[in-house]
């Protein structure tokens, strides 16, 4: 059988795809995805394109289908972009006896139609690469051209993409960076289970706040509004569930029934809608004209009627056609849901999510109350109890400062872009509400520093006062006492990030220009301050937002006013992928780590506590306290030894109260007034000496020493002001 040349020619975009730099595991087919037209007006309306090459049973299936207001015979003209270049041009003869294609020759009037399937030859296999089968999310269309073999006018202008089922948008990512946000919130509530509510107390980086963050900047990049490969775009999608976007067709559909009572237009903008087209982003180097998107919304909308049997009619009607979206547009489309009800979907999953943390925390609560009334409660968990609402409003406000900077640019885009006013209404309401409680604990923080440095002179208090502590750490618990304001500007970063994206959606330099400045800034102030209390903590997240600014550069490459060449485009979008990739694995590896340390060492707040406890326990100890070996033996308490002459004490003495020293040298106090006069002059000692002995004649009983000062001591005085009575 003889191979038409049109068969080969259709294969042309799977024969320029060498250059493509990955690989994949999927089927060895290559098929078109959807069609469009690619001119204003057109003679010839294309209503069904399919075309699929499987490389295993060497065959080409094609179905052609459409509608010509005359007949005419036409030359056709296949070209093939892939990366932005014209890789593959062919120009034929439906009528030709080499390329002669019966049911297009001539063009009918009318309804026509042309589908079959054609076995390819080996001569034509060999050209096809093999990587052209592995390459996932390929930046490659086809385009169809008609012309008038008579005159040469173009009659119709077709395009389609190319693409071989595989992609790097793969639900197991997207579990897995699920479970490692999840993870980082278990090992993030270890921490703080096993810190007993001490104050102060840190969590180690990553934290989730921290993980969470860094899965919506990769979301984020994948909603600008520049020429970004196909390749980065599926693997941004994969951190979507971070922006609070979720696939759920019920809830999608009940939004689109709530826009259509207030206002909202479903024409284009509907589940249905996106069910019959094919995305095709505005970055591709087949640009569609408006004239053809009406047209694909026409057929898409009134149905195709033709003369064809029940089931090819079925069939072309089920035809995607492509459907012209960019920037954030693009990124919600792509996760079928329509533009307009980007919104709506995360203000329900908000509500959703708030609901199961308010159930669980009730539910959490009667247990324990259960628990109080039928048995032993234990002490650790009667602060909750007491505090049940303020734990579950410091969660909310959690959530709230987690979804601020989404919150922000999804506002900010349905304000520009939302055609329901009752959304629209509810966006204001809750952004400025959300708004006003981030104000309100920064007031209140901000008030509780001030006073307590105003009367401590430093705002320690703020770690130090358990109570200060327990309701307002989630701001500030990871930085340095002395940069607890730290979390004001990283408030402030996340508003300015999603005002300029939402704002500047649309323009792609303008959006990449100001995000890169706040990467920037933030980026300064990280260097500047390393304000995290943990060196870990200031080096993870110095290399976090290192990479978000180098991420910004890589879009930067991606914006068509630069002129930056496509092959250079896909390498930037390649290098992207990896860097980030990398980054999260380094990540979950680091939560791993985490955890085993804390479930292997000591709590090191309850080690200081018990250090505290004894140290205090040794400040008590007075030189009189029975536990002080070193000044008194224990045993000499047991029993009461004979009273001695000169006392009990170990040195031979005991001091004379001063009330006998008084009576005994006429009210005068023996040592003076001062230390210099105990010791006195060595001639009055001999003095004293002398007296002593003449009083001794008197009696033999034993006298106390006498200490006094005179202008002689008595001879054989004690040098020390003592004598010793002879025997």
């Amino acid at each position: 059988m003889r191979t038409h040349s049109t068969y080969s020619a259709m294969l042309a975009p799977f024969l320029l795809l060498a250059s493509a730099p990955l690989g994949a595991l999927a089927a060895d087919i290559l098929k078109t995805n959807g069609y469009s037209s690619c001119q204003d007006q057109s003679d010839i309306k294309v209503n069904n394109l399919d075309i699929e090459f499987d490389r295993a049973t060497k065959k080409v299936k094609f179905d052609v289908a459409g509608e010509s207001e005359s007949e005419q015979k036409v030359m056709a003209t296949l070209i093939v972009n892939a990366y932005g270049k014209e890789v593959y041009k062919n120009e034929f003869n439906p009528c030709d006896d080499n390329t002669k294609v019966p049911k297009l020759c001539p063009i009918p009037k009318g309804q026509f139609s042309a589908n079959g399937e054609q076995s390819i030859p080996d001569s034509i296999l060999s050209n096809i690469p093999s990587i052209a089968f592995n390459v996932p999310d390929l930046d490659s269309q086809a385009t169809l051209q008609l012309k008038a073999v008579d005159g040469g006018q173009q009659l119709a202008c077709i395009t389609s993409q190319v693409n071989n089922g595989k992609s790097l948008n793969v639900p197991g990512v997207s579990y897995v960076a699920a479970g490692m946000a999840a993870a980082a919130l278990l090992v993030s509530g270890l921490s703080a289970l096993m810190s007993g509510g001490h104050a102060g107390a840190t969590t180690s980086s990553p934290t989730f706040f921290e993980v969470f963050g860094w899965f919506q900047s990769m979301a984020l990049n994948g909603m600008m509004s520049v020429q970004t490969p196909g390749v980065y775009q599926s693997f941004s999608k994969n951190f979507a569930f971070s922006t609070g976007l979720v696939q759920w067709e019920s809830m999608q559909s009940s939004i689109d029934s709530f826009r259509n009572k207030t206002g909202g237009n479903l024409t284009d903008n509907s589940v249905a809608f996106l069910k019959n087209a094919t995305l095709i982003h505005t970055d591709q180097s087949a640009k569609l004209s408006k004239r053809g998107l009406e047209l694909a919304l026409l057929w898409a909308r009134d149905g195709i009627n033709t003369d064809l049997n029940d089931t090819q009619q079925e069939k072309h009607e089920d035809s995607k056609f492509m459907h012209q979206v960019s920037g954030i547009q693009g990124y919600v489309e792509e996760l079928s849901i329509p533009d307009g009800n980007t919104f709506m979907t995360v203000l329900l999953v908000f509500a959703i999510v708030i609901a199961a943390v308010t159930v669980g925390i009730l539910l959490f609560k009667v247990i324990l109350e259960t628990w109080a009334l039928c048995g032993n409660f234990p002490k650790r968990l009667t602060s909750f109890r007491k505090r049940y609402w303020w734990v579950l409003a410091k969660t909310i406000t959690n959530l709230v400062l987690l979804l601020y900077g989404v919150w922000t640019l999804y506002c900010v885009y349905q304000f520009k872009n939302g055609d329901s006013w009752a959304a629209k209404l509810l966006a204001g309401v809750t952004l400025g509400l959300f708004t006003a409680v981030l104000v309100f604990f920064t007031w209140k923080i901000w008030s509780i520093a001030h006073k307590f440095k105003k009367m401590e002179g430093d705002s320690s208090a703020l770690y130090d006062n358990k109570e200060v502590w327990r309701k307002y750490n989630i701001f500030y618990e990871n930085y340095k006492k002395s940069y607890w304001w730290i979390f004001i500007p990283a408030i402030i970063y996340m508003f300015a990030r999603g005002c300029v994206i939402a704002g500047a959606d649309g323009h792609g330099l303008a959006q990449a220009s100001g995000q890169l400045v706040v990467e920037a800034v933030l980026l300064a102030i990280l260097l500047w301050a390393r304000p995290f209390s943990l060196k870990s903590g200031n080096w993870i997240n110095i290399v976090i937002q290192v990479v978000r600014v180098l991420s910004v550069v890589c879009i930067l490459v991606f914006v068509e006013e630069l002129g930056v060449a496509q092959t250079t485009k896909t390498v930037t979008g390649l290098v992207l992928v990896v860097m980030q990739a990398v980054l999260t694995g380094l990540l979950a590896i680091l939560i791993a780590v985490n955890a085993i340390v804390i479930c292997c060492r000591d709590n090191p707040h309850r080690k200081k506590r018990k250090e505290a406890e004894k140290a205090r326990d040794l400040d008590n100890l007075t030189p009189l306290d029975a536990r002080n070996s070193l000044l008194m033996d224990p045993t000499e308490y047991k029993s009461t030894p004979a009273p001695a002459p000169f006392g009990n004490n170990p040195r031979g003495y005991d001091p004379v109260p001063l009330s006998e020293q008084q009576t005994a040298y006429g009210g005068a106090r023996p040592f003076g007034d001062g230390q210099e006069r105990l010791l006195g002059d060595a001639a009055s000692f001999s003095h004293d000496r002398e007296v002593s002995r003449e009083r001794l004649d008197d009696s033999r009983a034993p006298r106390l020493p006498n200490i006094g000062f005179t202008d002689a001591p008595p001879q054989g005085a004690y040098q020390g002001g003592y004598q010793r009575p002879p025997y």
